[in-house]
């Protein structure tokens, strides 16, 4: 038998959000599901092709807040992204692929989300209500000057990136709002970033174009961050450990294509780089051993291209 659920009990009804451009009924889709399968993924497909547009519109912003995030990683600080949801995870993804991809240590770029790692696998959407629910995690962060916040909010209202991000503000950290519906710029944020998306394929369902327009503005940002900060070469991922078969492939074509080397030589060159990339091109193109060229990028801080132009 079926049992009418009990809805949970609340003292007031919830703010009227329905002016969001995130919210707001698709015209374009409103009848999807009268549509066969071909139909409704046209009408997605075309939907999602709108979305470059739309960050492109913001590439000032998002520069404005990729500089803020090369000074902080550059003085020692960190980026952290903050979310709830669809938000959140793309946060914490965002930050995972870091460490793999550009060998950073995992505590310089993290993601927080509304309710811990669980929330990545497991609905927690409720912990988004609490203005001071990330209070706790960011000072155990000791958040301070040289680092930055990024509070991701598809609808720009979401109480746990707010408060999280005002608080971040109060702790002398330099902070950026990301958004899919025009807001105002909150006074505590440095950096609005405000893509317009407007209204979902499925009326509500910010994973869909606003979660693409989020990916990509994070990935933006970070990537963008990397290579300033010296971590590829050319457009080559050098700052790379080859640890398994994939990432000694890859290391190996990267060396064979920036060096000009058959694929055996490139692997006897990985090998006595202890897989490293970059010290193996270095040890190539100066003909020096693998300790000074690891000193040798040290002293340039990482950066490839100091030590090549020097020589």
């Amino acid at each position: 038998m079926f049992v009418t659920p009990t809805p949970p009990s609340r003292s007031t009804t919830p703010p009227d959000r329905g002016h969001l451009l995130t919210e707001q009924r698709n015209e374009r889709s409103s009848a999807i599901d009268r549509c066969s399968v071909r139909g409704c993924l046209s009408i997605i497909n075309d939907e999602d092709a709108t979305i470059a547009g739309a960050v492109r519109e913001q590439l000032d912003h998002i520069a404005d807040f990729t500089e803020l995030v090369i000074g902080a990683l550059a003085a020692g600080g960190r980026l952290i992204y903050l979310g709830a949801g669809t938000s959140g995870r793309l946060g914490v993804l965002d930050a995972s692929e870091c460490p793999p991809t550009f060998q950073t240590d995992p505590d310089r770029v993290i993601g927080v989300i509304a309710g811990g790692d669980s929330a990545l696998r497991k609905s927690s959407e409720h912990k988004e209500d609490d203005p001071n629910g990330a209070h706790a995690e960011l000072d155990a962060l000791h958040i301070g000057g040289n680092d930055c916040v990024l509070g991701i909010a598809a609808g720009g209202t979401t109480p746990y990136v707010l408060g999280g991000v005002e608080h971040a503000k109060s702790l002398g950290a330099r902070t950026g709002l990301l958004t899919c519906t025009p807001i105002e710029k909150p006074g505590w944020c440095d950096v609005l970033v405000a893509v317009e998306t407007g209204p979902e394929v499925v009326t509500g369902s910010t994973r869909m174009k606003a979660g693409t327009a989020t990916k990509m503005v994070l990935n933006m940002i970070t990537t963008t961050a990397m290579i300033r900060l010296g971590k590829v070469h050319g457009n080559l991922m050098v700052d790379l450990r080859a640890t398994n078969d994939k990432l000694r492939d890859r290391a190996a074509r990267i060396l064979m294509m920036d060096l000009g080397i058959a694929r055996d030589e490139a692997f006897d060159l990985l090998d006595r780089a202890h897989g490293l990339v970059k010290p193996a091109i270095v040890m190539h193109t100066l003909g020096i051993g693998f300790n000074e060229a690891q000193g040798a990028l040290d002293k340039a801080g990482g950066r490839l291209a100091v030590v090549l132009d020097g020589a």
